[in-house]
């Protein structure tokens, strides 16, 4: 293990618009993203254990499925914390529309989480491959749970969320492909962005949003730019 006593960096509006500088400067696409769009906010999710269950119930459903089982989630439980989901048990996160799977996931979180058997704290201070490693030992987090946790909430600078198709799509428009990227192929793209991964994601998912506003009617590019930033909160 490594020393954790000094906290990994973290992504700063300041350190933001210097690594879009600097990425810029060594891809041209990127500099034409800075260039149409100017710099991408710096989206965020608070740490914590709502922030997991949000993530692990954003898993390969739409974000609107994600967001009405969160409100269900938060109806039953009030605000969330692992004492309340242990407390509402099977059956009733069964009841608030989780599957089986979720509901077995989202209770092993809680479990851990209570027992001590996973101290967030210490995964905010371990280093990227503690921290991915850390989380991946609770049932249901796999590699692009723990990585959107580590953007979005620990604000890391260079991760690159595996498997994720949206960012793939994006990609697939910024560097004008004919077809989607493979995952091996995403990774080679984002690994001329190192060290600033994530600052190139949110880069590319920047040019994906606006590209949406400019080419759908206000009304409708509206509530999709809305759903985006609400993801990303």
């Amino acid at each position: 293990m490594s020393n954790v006593s000094v906290p990994p960096p973290r992504i700063t509006r300041a350190t933001l618009l210097e690594a879009c500088q600097r990425l810029a400067q060594r891809d041209s696409d990127l500099a034409g993203v800075l260039r149409l769009y100017g710099p991408p906010p710096l989206w965020g999710r608070s740490l914590g254990f709502p922030t997991l269950v949000r993530i692990i119930l954003e898993q390969q459903v739409s974000l609107v499925s994600a967001q009405a089982a969160l409100a269900r989630l938060v109806a039953q439980a009030g605000p969330l914390s692992p004492e309340r989901v242990l407390a509402l048990g099977t059956v009733r996160l069964r009841e608030a529309g989780l599957t089986r799977q979720k509901t077995r996931y989202v209770l092993d979180l809680a479990d851990r989480i209570h027992r001590g058997a996973l101290d967030l704290r210490h995964v905010s201070r371990a280093s990227d491959d503690e921290a991915r490693s850390m989380l991946c030992e609770v049932t249901g987090i796999g590699a692009w749970t723990a990585e959107v946790y580590l953007v979005m909430a620990l604000r890391r600078p260079d991760i690159w969320p595996t498997d994720d198709l949206a960012l793939a799509k994006a990609v697939q428009q910024l560097k004008r492909r004919r077809r989607v990227p493979s995952e091996a192929s995403v990774q080679r793209i984002a690994g001329a962005w190192r060290p600033w991964r994530s600052v190139a994601a949110r880069m590319v998912w920047h040019f994906y949003l606006s590209r949406l506003r400019e080419a759908r009617p206000r009304s409708t590019a509206s509530g999709t730019a809305r759903r985006a930033r609400s993801a990303a909160d």
